[in-house]
């Protein structure tokens, strides 16, 4: 059977509509209801539902996802006209259709609107999911018992749930301006054996990118062999911040079969895990460092960089190995020693819908693309000179692009000076700046010397009397110059 393509090829309204579907078939796959139950209150065929079902079970999200046709979502009926229409089923709820379209038709003939016939009210009022339909009618109360997490039980294995949480930390560091600034740590964990999935740094406020870019780190095997948590977790738990709720990272998630838990708003529950671990950088970490906020030195404050490769050796080879205070184990033994093999994707690509924000449109030269100053290669790209393609990366190892030709992936392409390492964004953007500064310096210097020399000569003709004996140039000059 041909394999559905990547959800980074196909078109957000695609990818909508499959989540659509995956939201009816949803309480079905989480033992909620029955197909019966599905059938009767989506108006969809059982049929029909077992056979998304069954692409799901195959291949995730994108199994769902099929190609629109010209007038797939349209019902040939005024967008004021379906909004009314949506109005009335959701504030009468005990109408029926044929009520519903009378009403409408009235309200049609009074505005001068083209009335819809009772099959295209019918169709639309299908398209109201289940949810909202019960938030209407019975209230937030009953809502919240239908389809609120009420209680989250504790993790008994490896990677069911990883939770995300942000914190400022307490130091100051220079960024690449070499300005002191507070920076932001962005921490995945997994909640078994509370071990370090993923994690980001930033003088940023914290975003959905942050976040899918730590997620990415977390799931993909690392290239550090002391650092071995990856995989797909079972449940991402986090709260309801615009940085966790974004649309792209929703996607991946169904895509992967992660299962999205966010905590009620304003009312966060489970934190303490996460909490934890940020005192113990704190006290563990931060406090012996130059810049620490509740030390009120005068000390001098260390790079980003310098920081990044501190709190990475800080997690793997300290907290890691350091007995947890309520497991009782090292949190890389209780990850690893679980007798499992973590849930890993088929490739890399398929985590690239998270880089979904980090693209780029870049035109394809005779000897690669050029990004950054740096020159990156494939032999693919070839075929594709004089063309202009999409390039996804992740910002803390630009060692290698992903390239995309018309929404679908072409190629990876490596830089050859850099392929051996791993080079971050923020670095060559720190080196530039730099570079920049130290060349001011040497052009001030020049100016300066060129200011001394033009001075010297005004005094020479102002203590000099008789200009008569200076010697005149031929050629007709300013006094400034």
């Amino acid at each position: 059977m041909k394999k559905p393509p990547p959800l980074t090829s196909c078109s957000e309204e695609q990818r909508q509509n499959a989540m659509e579907k995956f939201k009816i078939i949803k309480p079905y796959l989480s033992d909620e209801k029955s197909l019966n139950v599905i059938v009767e209150e989506s108006g969809i065929s059982t049929r029909t539902l077992r056979y998304w079902i069954s692409k799901y079970q195959q291949f995730g999200l994108k199994g769902l996802v099929r190609k629109n046709r010209g007038d797939a979502g349209s019902f040939k009926v005024e967008k004021a006209v379906q909004e009314e229409i949506k109005n009335l089923i959701l504030n009468l709820k005990r109408n029926s259709i044929t009520s519903i379209h009378r009403k409408i038709c009235k309200i049609c003939t009074k505005n001068n609107w083209q009335q819809p016939s009772y099959n295209q009210v019918y169709a639309i009022s299908k398209t109201l999911l289940p949810s909202m339909k019960k938030l209407a009618y019975e209230g937030k109360k009953e809502y919240q018992n239908s389809y609120d997490l009420i209680h989250r039980r504790e993790a008994n294995y490896p990677n069911e749930i990883w939770q995300a949480d942000h914190t400022p930390l307490d130091i100051m560091a220079l960024n690449e301006k070499e300005e002191p600034g507070r920076p932001w740590l962005t921490i995945i964990m997994d909640e078994y054996s509370r071990a370090i999935a993923g994690y980001f740094l930033t003088f940023q406020d914290p975003t959905a990118i942050h976040t899918a870019l730590v997620l990415h780190q977390a799931i993909w095997r690392k290239n550090n062999p002391d650092w071995q948590i990856c995989g797909i977790p079972e449940k991402f738990y986090t709260d309801h911040g615009s940085d966790f709720t974004s649309n792209h990272l929703e996607q991946v998630a169904i895509d992967l079969k992660i299962n999205l838990v966010f905590s009620t708003v304003g009312v966060p529950r489970g934190r303490g895990k996460i909490e934890r671990f940020f005192l113990s950088v704190n006290q563990l970490f931060l406090q012996d460092l130059p810049g620490y906020i509740r030390n009120q030195t005068n000390s001098s404050l260390i790079t980003m960089k310098e920081l990044d490769e501190k709190l990475l050796n800080f997690i793997i080879y300290n907290y890691h190995h350091r007995i947890h205070s309520t497991t009782k184990k090292e949190p890389i033994h209780a990850w690893s020693h679980s007798g499992f093999l973590p849930n890993m994707p088929e490739s890399i690509e398929n985590l690239d819908l998270l880089l979904l924000n980090v693209a780029k449109p870049r035109k394809v030269h005779v000897d690669g693309i050029r990004f950054q100053g740096l020159r990156y290669i494939n032999t693919n790209l070839a075929a594709y000179v004089g063309e202009t393609v999409i390039i996804r990366y992740d910002p803390r190892d630009i060692a290698e692009i992903r390239v995309f030709y018309k929404d679908e992936y072409l190629c990876t392409a490596i830089s050859p000076e850099i392929s051996d390492y791993t080079i971050d964004l923020k670095d060559i953007v720190s080196d530039r700046n730099k570079v920049r500064r130290d060349l001011k310096k040497q052009i001030n210097v020049r100016k300066s010397v060129a200011e001394e020399v033009i001075l010297s000569k005004q005094n020479a003709v102002e203590d000099n009397p008789d200009k008569s004996k200076l010697k005149k140039s031929k050629l007709k000059r300013y006094f400034n110059e």
